[in-house]
């Protein structure tokens, strides 16, 4: 058997965080077992159903690197097929025609409250002759539900679990203007797709009861289902807002890599051992539903923040220049020289090290690249308003501006030299030198830094400070 899943989300909004895992999961299911993975776009809310929302969908897929396999999948564009397999349940016997007006399932509802019963519908027209029939009612297609026994699901995470049948109504399939409903479409396209394992979220579970009776009324093969349990705050509530549940864009717009976030969301309710850090290889190697966990993954601002500084330590300079520089032309507007970029490229393996997203990578670099005057930020203005600063400024200048071989080893030297002569630490001496060089009091190693904008540059932004 051929391994087949989908990610089946509703354009309404965002793909967030809790959708993105729940692909993320059916996208290495189906990588582990030599699979496809399958995209389908649940858009029969047309009134709720944007195109921005669906390319938002894509974009975020598309980013962390979950690509599917063929054409995406409309399923409103299916909606005919959907109306051809109520009819044939209904031809079969296995649904019928309902009549009961809106104001008659208000007083049913009503009525079952009071009584304390279940508020679902209590198949009034499942034996009804048809002759009694209103003209004035457009009917629906409710599915003709076994009354008798259970329904089970042998489910890969939560186990073997039973509903009885008597607990479920016959539910519609068509409504009144002839469109399908949720319940029915799911199943259809689930079928048609030959999709072999329905990996969802735990909010689904009852559904699945309600759709397993459709396709053994169908005589259809049952998928395999693996119901996966929901991410939770670090309050243990559901996820929200509050807690970041954010779309997958947003994270993006942070300044998190898309390998952080895949090994982020992989850890979130499965695990291998006590590993943390897994790359993508070893993820499709070692994926398995039976290690997902059957209780709620809290979510971790601050974990995930820390994992995505491991990857950007981790991610090639090449690479990281090239998001770093598309960065700084977004902020910055006009194209950056070459000689800038290269300035960039060359400091970027130490700025890397202290950064733990992109947007902090960014910002620690854009020193390389402003022009003259450099900006000067609170604490590194305080530092060259010191008493001392201005003295110590032009000491260094003169000593610099004579110094033949422009290296780190060389001018550290000479600045200890120069610490040593005035009798103060070389860290006080350098103190106002990084604030006239960066426009803050961070940075890599100044040396190094040095030599990164070159003997007139450098020369120019003390000559800037002092002025």
């Amino acid at each position: 058997m051929t391994v087949v899943t989908r990610f089946a989300p509703s354009p309404t909004g965002y793909l967030h965080i809790g959708g993105a895992r729940t692909a993320l999961f059916n996208w290495l299911f189906a990588r582990h077992h030599g699979g496809t993975f399958l995209l389908r776009v649940e858009d029969t809310d047309q009134a709720r159903s944007t195109p921005d929302a669906v390319q938002k969908i894509y974009e975020g897929l598309q980013w962390l690197g979950l690509n599917w396999d063929g054409d995406a999948i409309s399923q409103f564009a299916r909606r005919d097929r959907h109306a051809e397999v109520a009819h044939a349940l209904l031809e079969a016997g296995h649904a019928y025609r309902c009549y009961a007006s809106p104001e008659e399932l208000t007083e049913m509802r009503a009525l079952a409250k009071a009584e304390g019963r279940p508020l679902g519908y209590d198949g009034r027209w499942r034996d009804r002759d048809l002759s009694e029939a209103p003209a004035s009612i457009a009917p629906v297609i409710r599915l003709r539900a076994p009354q008798d026994g259970e329904t089970v699901i042998d489910d890969q995470v939560q186990g073997t679990v039973t509903v009885r049948n008597d607990q479920l109504d016959d539910m519609i399939l068509l409504r009144a203007d002839g469109t399908p409903t949720y319940m029915l479409a799911v199943v259809v396209d689930d079928h048609d797709m030959g999709v072999t394992h329905v990996i969802r979220g735990d909010d689904h579970l009852t559904n699945a009861f309600r759709q397993a009776q459709i396709f053994k009324l169908m005589d259809w093969d049952i998928p395999v289902f693996a119901h996966i349990p929901l991410i939770h705050g670090p309050d243990s509530a559901k996820l929200s807002k509050r807690h970041g549940a954010l779309g997958v864009e947003a994270y993006r717009d942070m300044g998190m890599l898309a390998e952080a976030m895949r090994n982020y969301l992989l850890r979130l309710g499965w695990g291998h051992g006590d590993e943390e850090i897994i790359s993508d290889s070893d993820a499709v190697q070692w994926f398995d539903l039976a290690d997902v966990g059957k209780s709620p993954a809290r979510f971790d601002m601050a974990k995930l923040t820390n994992l995505n500084g491991h990857y950007i330590r981790e991610a090639d300079d090449d690479r990281l220049t090239q998001l770093v520089v598309d960065g700084l032309m977004d902020d910055e507007g006009p194209a950056l020289a070459s000689t800038r970029i290269d300035r960039v490229q060359k400091g970027i393996s130490s700025l890397k090290q202290r950064a733990k997203t992109l947007c902090e990578l960014i910002d620690s670099a854009r020193f390389f690249v402003l022009d003259r005057p450099l900006p000067i930020d609170d604490k590194a203005r305080q530092v060259l308003s010191g008493d001392d600063a201005s003295a110590y400024l032009r000491t260094l200048s003169a000593a610099f501006a004579d110094i033949v071989e422009w290296t780190p080893d060389v001018l550290e030297a000479r600045a200890k030299e120069l610490a040593e002569d005035a009798g103060v630490k070389v860290g006080k001496l350098l103190q106002p030198l990084r604030a006239a060089l960066t426009g803050s009091t961070a940075s890599p190693s100044l040396f190094e830094v040095m030599c990164i904008l070159g003997r007139e540059e450098t020369l120019g932004r003390v000559e800037d400070a002092l002025g």
